[in-house]
């Protein structure tokens, strides 16, 4: 049974491809996109800033890793980047951040994370790859279930908006389980 909550040791680092240097100062579609709380969530038009990390996918206790999938640069370690920004999660909002993870899974499938892992922020689904199309976020694919299909998966990134428009770009994000620590640090350094 493999430990969702740990990164595995040597795990391979993503190099940087330039898939987001497009991004700062972009403006953030109009579009909304559902979220684990029951809500649509438009970006574009929330006031001030909103934190929003990218991932490819939260696995499940109950269900197989993707083959490879530790050996992948950037695939593992969504649960520990998931809780790093739960765990940091009052101190973002006390710099007046609000946190949103990205994902191109179902929202049905993203509440059963968010439920399991007491997350205290919303994840956002993406499965219609609107917003990861019209912003050209950098993706990957994966074999998918039923067998023989694949699956457009986020390279993990976090992205800064404020106002309305992409102010901050982190990519790529290594190691996972340090994303919230380094966002939290820019935001200290803003103020």
């Amino acid at each position: 049974m493999t430990d969702l909550h740990r990164l595995p040791a040597h795990l391979p680092a993503p190099e940087d491809d330039g898939g987001a240097a497009h991004l700062s100062g972009q403006p953030w579609p109009a579009l909304a996109l559902p979220a684990t709380d029951g809500t649509q969530v438009r970006v574009s038009e929330l006031p001030g800033r909103s934190v929003v990390y990218g991932y490819p996918m939260t696995a499940r206790p109950d269900h197989p890793l993707p083959d490879g999938w530790d050996v992948m640069p950037g695939a593992r370690g969504c649960t520990p980047q998931a809780c790093a920004f739960r765990d940091h999660h009052a101190q973002l909002a006390a710099l007046g951040a609000r946190v949103f993870g990205l994902s191109t899974q179902s929202t049905a499938y993203q509440q059963e994370a968010a439920r399991r892992l007491h997350l205290p922020y919303p994840l956002l689904s993406d499965a219609g790859l609107r917003l990861t199309g019209a912003l050209r976020l950098p993706t990957f694919d994966v074999p998918g279930v039923p067998a023989g299909e694949w699956q457009t998966l986020l390279r993990r990134i976090t992205l800064i908006v404020r106002d309305g428009v992409i102010e901050q770009v982190f990519y790529p994000i290594f190691p996972p389980d340090r994303s919230a620590a380094q966002v939290l640090g820019w935001l200290e350094g803003q103020t």
